[in-house]
């Protein structure tokens, strides 16, 4: 346990390291400012501008920004979903896959374009390489873009003095040209001299050391890899995802991979703060996050190191079912948190064999969805509940709250509980519908508290934007395909809607000045109000549920 607490302990200082330049990076980006980059990226995106029809200068409000979000998204939703259905008659498909069945393929875009990354299928039978590269690579780079751009577009509102959110076009090819795509090359490049393939060459047999036949898939893994996880997007080329060797061949590979999903979202956070003229602001919302992930990464990393009392009788200490022998214990547990946090999706672990309270863990994550998050989930579901911290604590001392200068009233609160509730609904209520019919639960491959975690966790994760499979559970079926897909793309654009509409409501508010009355944000203590209320709010809506499904299995275990 000391050598892999060592290995977790490295990899989250160096993240930590990153975090301030990374950060300011991000400002610089998105606040427009003159740097020697604009050499490097301003001709291809005044290109791109004019190929679009966009004017750079053209501002928008709320209303239209968020137009632009859903029109821009619906459009490449219907393209993606086209490439499935007919990707049997379309080139670069070497190995002949055929098309996609309806119910499966609106799925898939679905979770694509929504930044979830769930996979009802096994990627290297079921796409052919053009479906890889446009209907999985590329709305891997528009989805994390999509994010990061209505996250600047809240973070506006806040300081802003009008209805002007920014131009959603201008944030989005900015994401693109000078965050996600240098990002992704470079770590393309790295993954390849690990031993990652890069090529359109499809399948190749070859023999065995023991003379059997062997068809290996090959194909553009480390593009994907990239971004999947720079991009906080999850999935996979191959059905096993970063547990395959081809995905996540080394030690120091997987290490790259934990550093690329926390990479941005940290930064993030951060950024914000600069952004706000706040820093103080910032390092309270990052350290409420920190601490919640601190938390669950202990009690996954214990929990495994722990195992079970069915592996101790048989002389097996420690839980190493379902993972990895070259990552072991250590990287396969942090791995598992960090996923869950960053709301990426990807695995290198089967989070099946976790032990109950592991997989706790990893459902709780992501039912909190505020740990860090993907590519702007994460901070802007912390300033929901910021703001609901804000309010519930004015109303304790009898005063407007306020947050940054800008009253809190009712509007805001009402939208901010429209998406942080519509979290729960869309993840409980499928549960206890699938529970209840009888051909989705023929899809459970076992029985009790565990079959329950099962199809909990599967609608989790597609509420969370995560992607991220539990196991054992056959999710293609009209059932699953629909239902998981719909949820997804409610799971991401209502609460946009939402977050964009407070947005343009605080922008066109005057800042109060600050009196001896003001709640400070920006404080220790106002850090641990943060907590609590993510946390009581997080236990009263999801522990029932919780209760019948990991809990319940752990207290079951014989002792």
């Amino acid at each position: 346990m000391g050598m892999g607490f060592i290995q977790v302990a490295l990899t989250l200082i160096i993240i930590i390291l990153l975090v301030k330049p990374v950060g300011r990076y991000l400002v610089s980006v998105f606040g427009r400012e003159k740097t020697w980059l604009d050499r490097v990226f301003g001709l291809p995106e005044r290109m791109l501008y004019r190929v679009m029809g966009i004017r750079e200068d053209e501002t928008m409000g709320w209303k239209k920004y968020i137009g632009a979000v859903l029109l821009s998204n619906f459009v490449m939703l219907i393209l993606m979903y086209l490439v499935l259905r007919f990707q049997g008659h379309l080139p670069l498909n070497p190995d002949g896959i055929g098309n996609m069945g309806a119910a499966q393929a609106f799925n898939t875009a679905a979770s694509f374009i929504t930044n979830t990354n769930w996979q009802s299928y096994s990627g290297e039978n079921g796409l052919s390489y053009l479906s890889q590269m446009l209907s999985v690579t590329f709305p891997m780079f528009t989805s994390a873009a999509t994010g990061f751009a209505v996250a600047i577009a809240f973070i506006r509102g806040l300081v802003g003095r009008q209805d002007n959110l920014g131009n959603f076009y201008v944030d989005l090819i900015r994401s693109l040209t000078r965050i996600f795509l240098p990002l992704s090359f470079l770590v393309a490049l790295f993954l390849v001299f690990q031993g990652i393939p890069q090529t359109f060459q499809g399948a190749v047999n070859v023999t065995t050391l023991e003379g059997a036949q062997q068809t290996i898939t090959r194909g553009l893994v480390a593009s994907l890899e990239s971004i999947k996880h720079i991009g906080t997007n999850g999935g996979g080329w191959f059905g096993t995802n970063s547990a395959h060797p081809f995905e996540n061949p080394t030690p120091l590979a997987n290490m790259v991979h934990i550093i690329c999903m926390m990479l941005l979202p940290t930064a993030l956070v951060y950024a914000f703060g600069i952004m706000v003229k706040n820093k103080k602001q910032g390092w309270a919302v990052f350290a409420a996050m920190g601490l919640i992930f601190l938390v669950m990464l202990s009690v996954v990393f214990v929990s495994e190191y722990r195992g079970v009392p069915a592996l101790d009788a048989a002389g097996l200490h420690g839980n190493m079912e379902g993972k990895e022998v070259r990552f072991g214990m250590s990287e396969s547990t942090l791995f598992t948190a960090v996923t869950t946090a960053a709301t990426t999706g990807s695995v290198n672990n089967m989070h099946e064999s976790l032990t109950p309270m592991g997989g706790f863990v990893a459902l709780a994550e992501m039912m909190l969805n505020n740990v860090y998050g993907g590519k702007g989930v994460g901070l802007l579901n912390g300033l929901l509940y910021l703001i609901l911290s804000v309010f519930i604590c004015g109303l304790m001392v009898g005063r407007t709250p306020e947050f940054l200068g800008k009253k809190i009233e009712g509007k805001e609160v009402k939208l901010a509980a429209i998406a942080l509730l519509i979290h729960p609904f869309i993840i409980l209520a499928p549960t206890a519908l699938a529970l209840a019919t009888p051909g989705a639960t023929a899809s459970i491959s076992n029985g009790g508290t565990h079959g329950l975690s099962e199809v909990l966790y599967a609608f989790t994760s597609g509420a969370a934007n995560n992607g991220s499979a539990f196991g054992g559970l056959n999710a293609n079926t009209d059932f699953y395909n629909i239902g998981i897909g719909l949820v997804m793309l409610f799971g991401r654009y209502i609460s946009i809607i939402a977050l964009i509409a407070i947005a343009g409501s605080l922008a066109v508010k005057r800042v109060v000045p600050v009196t001896t009355g003001t709640l400070r944000t920006n404080t220790p203590l106002f850090t641990g109000i943060l907590i609590m209320i993510i946390l009581v709010i997080g236990a009263l809506t999801f522990f029932p549920a919780l209760a019948l499904g990991p809990i319940a299995e752990h207290l079951a275990m014989p002792k």
